[in-house]
């Protein structure tokens, strides 16, 4: 079955990272915060709009993935593809920074602090401990914190721009629950190498883009690894994590490719597949069902939310917000104040968002959700939606089995919406960008 002609669906596969807060101690010890001994003078060797990206800086990140892919034991590819396809990386993440400081999207210190203290109790440590374990392996405090608010950052950026906007309907689920209706519920746990066609291209880019995986494809056939293959040719983010994604929820895929994957064994690869956006290499690392009983602790809470825009700063919604706390704790009505003040859709209702599962909400707001005892009141709360005033009525754990089915698929099939918009929304937003590579000036 030829499969580099298919055009179903796929604009994007995978996720171009993984979230900051599951990065494991050793990856932050050993990647990206790695130092490097640099001897050559700085230059210039990227401009993004009005930003320079130096050559300490590539070296400093070059140096970090050789450390990551030696960890992985795979073998480096040549310096000059290495150093192009971390510019590349680079060169993204600086286009959605700037995005991001642009349209006021900020993580203040406190947010910050909180972010790291969470990395510090997922390792064990306490925060004094994980400090002494970064600096003892040479990594720069100030660096560290730089570098994971820039994480965060990127995560919030995506959120808003992209996952907020998803929409999901009823009949959606239906329809997916009827194509799989008798089949079991799996996940897969895939690597890719994924070169990126132009938008646009013309059928001479679309062919030289072909060839190129079908030079990698060759390579595989000659018994070079996957990890080693993908971080020569790949265009995705995880190139230089050798190509691994990690597991995904067969919701997420289209089924004609979860077709495919059901007949492949663990350490197979498939064909070259062709989607609208690349050519794809996936290997199949593992698989496994889903099926489960699933008992969750279940939250009835409301909430009042307050937008930040050109007309209502941060501070003003922050503060709005703290005096509506104080008038509720002085005896007014919680449910009349959403209804007047609040920007949901939730404040025709009071602010009465029902019985709320595990994962419904962004995580900033679950985790002062969680923390909260029933009938308190939260402080302002910041998520990608804007502030929020939040009081939990009541909890209790429920049978959800069939409920969380669906919000399950639910949320698979909002992943894969947001990851085809967040592809064409890169690309679109490095088109209008300014960018001039430099690595070959003198």
């Amino acid at each position: 079955m030829k499969l580099d002609q298919s055009t179903f669906s796929l604009k994007s596969i995978l996720k171009l990272r993984r979230h900051w807060r599951a990065l494991p101690l050793l990856t932050l010890l050993m990647g990206s915060l790695a130092q490097a001994e640099v001897v050559t003078v700085d230059r210039v060797v990227a401009v993004v709009n009005r930003n320079a990206i130096t050559q300490l800086e590539l070296d400093r990140k070059i140096n970090s993935v050789k450390v990551n892919l030696s960890r992985q034991k795979v073998k480096l590819p040549p310096d000059e593809i290495l150093q192009q396809q971390v510019l590349d990386r680079m060169v993204m993440d600086q286009v959605q920074l700037q995005y991001a400081e642009k349209s006021g999207l900020r993580v203040d210190d406190r947010q910050l602090e909180m972010g790291i203290n969470r990395l510090a109790e997922q390792n064990k440590m306490s925060l004094p401990e994980f400090r002494q374990k970064l600096e003892s392996s040479g990594i720069s405090w100030r660096q560290f914190r730089e570098e994971i608010r820039q994480e965060m950052l990127l995560a919030r950026l995506k959120e808003r721009e992209i996952d907020s906007k998803v929409v999901v309907t009823e009949s959606e689920i239906d329809s997916y629950l009827q194509t799989t209706a008798g089949k079991a519920k799996m996940e897969y746990e895939l690597a890719q190498i994924q070169v990126n066609i132009p938008e646009n291209a013309s059928p001479e880019q679309i062919q030289a883009k072909r060839a190129r995986i079908q030079a990698a494809r060759q390579e595989l056939a000659e018994g070079k690894s996957f990890a080693t293959v993908a971080a020569s040719y790949s265009n995705d983010g995880n190139a230089t994590k050798g190509g691994v994604v990690g597991w995904r929820p067969a919701g997420s895929l289209p089924t004609a490719f979860t077709t495919l994957l059901d007949k492949l064994q663990p350490g197979e690869y498939t064909d070259i597949v062709r989607t609208p956006i690349a050519f794809h290499l996936f290997k199949l690392l593992d698989k496994r069902s889903q099926e489960e009983r699933v008992i969750v602790k279940q939250t009835h809470a409301r909430h009042i939310l307050i937008r930040s825009n050109e007309v209502t700063s941060t501070t003003d919604a922050r503060q709005k917000l703290q005096q509506m706390r104080e008038r509720i704790q002085a005896g007014q009505d919680f449910a009349a104040l959403a209804k007047s003040y609040s920007d949901d859709i939730s404040a025709a209702k009071g602010g009465d968002l029902g019985w709320l599962n595990p994962g419904e909400t962004v995580p900033a707001f679950e985790e002062a959700m969680n923390a909260l005892a029933p009938n308190e009141i939260s402080q302002p709360v910041q998520s990608p939606f804007g502030f929020h005033l939040i009081q939990v009525l009541e909890r209790r754990d429920q049978d959800v089995t069939q409920e969380q089915a669906r919000f399950k698929i639910r949320k698979e099939l909002a992943q894969r919406k947001a990851e085809e918009q967040y592809e064409d929304w890169l690309r679109q937003l490095r088109d209008r960008s300014r960018v001039v590579i430099r690595l070959k000036d003198e």
